[in-house]
């Protein structure tokens, strides 16, 4: 294996991943659903596979308007990130915690359960 593929292979495993609260905003209707990840780039990821193959584990709401509405209709927002330094034993916490606060505060609904 060459030096240069080395160095790209110990980068990606140095990468941090970011974890914090998300928002999916329906700009047609103004509905905006509220989640947390662990890793909110797969969390984009799989909130829009979930919505174009009709996952049965999202929320109806939101199914049905992205159904009326198309993708065009949505975006994905990021609310906030955690610190780095957050210990591994207070991250879910954290997260419900947090998650909890911006339901609140945007009048949204949740993606998944809290």
């Amino acid at each position: 294996m060459n030096s240069a593929r080395k160095a790209a292979i110990q980068a990606f495993k140095e990468q941090k991943t970011a974890r914090g609260i998300f928002a999916i905003r329906c700009e047609t209707s103004g509905s905006v659903w509220v989640d947390s990840a662990m890793d909110l780039r797969a969390a984009e990821n799989r909130t829009w596979m979930s919505l174009r193959y009709g996952d049965v584990h999202i929320e109806k709401k939101i199914a049905a308007e992205y159904q009326t509405h198309g993708r065009d209709a949505f975006r994905f927002e990021i609310l906030e990130k955690l610190d780095d330094d957050v210990t591994p034993s207070a991250i879910r916490d954290l997260l419900k915690e947090k998650k909890l606060h911006w339901l609140e505060k945007l009048g949204a609904r949740t993606l998944s359960p809290v």
